[in-house]
């Protein structure tokens, strides 16, 4: 299996793309401005999306890069997620006002875009990759990705605060090597986080400590101008664990 960070800037700017992984070269989780360095080539390869939640950095290239690709999709491209993410992005994107409804075209019975719901907890093995959503807790209703093959696994937190349900469902499997979780605020921002439902590194550290397995830990979601304050916050914590700030381009093989 191998994972490639297209996005993981929480905002815009030189350099920065909103979230977006690409595993191995047909599946994506979440669908932020990250995808749009994908070739078309690479487009037209993805066949499977998760959605996290329905924040507009999460899904915002998820309409255009099926508009982009429209006339080569041979098979539907089919986005997994909870039944009220879709039924967003139904209300909200794919409403034939902000963009037209791609799963009736180019006609309901041969549409190139599908939805599939899944709930928290429940598992979809596609190919040889095993996918479990897990409830976390956000502003919106949101999940997190555990993805396993040959028994080694990586998390996808998604956007989360303080929660206990994301560990006592990884801690419930036999390990985890890789836990990319977001830390988008700072803690001089830790009002806001909690208002938004965010994680800061002070909130961060105190819910790692549920966790039973020592992963990797890659830090994800960062607020543009911010990044300094929370890589140093993070430094500053006295913690032995080795945190890594999650760069576009990043890979990773299991």
């Amino acid at each position: 299996m191998k994972l490639r960070v297209l996005g993981c800037s929480g905002g815009i700017g030189p350099g920065r793309r909103t979230t977006s992984l690409l595993i191995n070269d047909n599946i994506l989780i979440d669908a932020g401005s990250g995808v749009g360095d994908l070739t078309l080539d690479e487009m037209i390869k993805i066949e499977h999306i998760f959605i996290t939640h329905s924040h507009l950095d999460h899904i915002a290239f998820l309409p255009l890069m099926i508009d982009s690709i429209f006339s080569d999709i041979t098979s539907p491209v089919i986005v997994h997620a909870q039944q009220v993410t879709i039924q967003a992005l139904k209300d909200h994107i794919f409403n034939w006002i902000i963009w037209p409804d791609f799963s009736k075209l180019p006609n309901p019975n041969k549409a190139v875009l599908q939805f599939k719901a899944m709930a928290p907890d429940e598992t979809l093995l596609i190919e040889d990759v095993l996918f479990q959503m897990i409830e976390v807790s956000h502003s919106v209703p949101a999940v997190s990705y555990r993805v396993e093959k040959g028994g080694k696994s990586i998390a996808f937190s998604g956007d989360t605060s303080s929660n206990d349900n994301l560990w006592h469902r990884l801690n419930a499997y036999g390990g985890l090597d890789v836990l990319i979780i977001e830390s988008a605020f700072s803690d001089n921002y830790y009002d806001l986080a909690l208002a938004a439902r965010h994680y800061t590194p002070s909130l961060l550290l105190e819910d790692l400590k549920k966790l039973r397995y020592q992963p990797e830990i890659y830090i994800t979601h960062l607020k543009p101008g911010g990044e300094d304050e929370i890589i140093n916050e993070l430094e500053a914590l006295g913690s032995d664990i080795d945190f890594k700030i999650l760069q576009n381009g990043t890979e990773f093989t299991l």
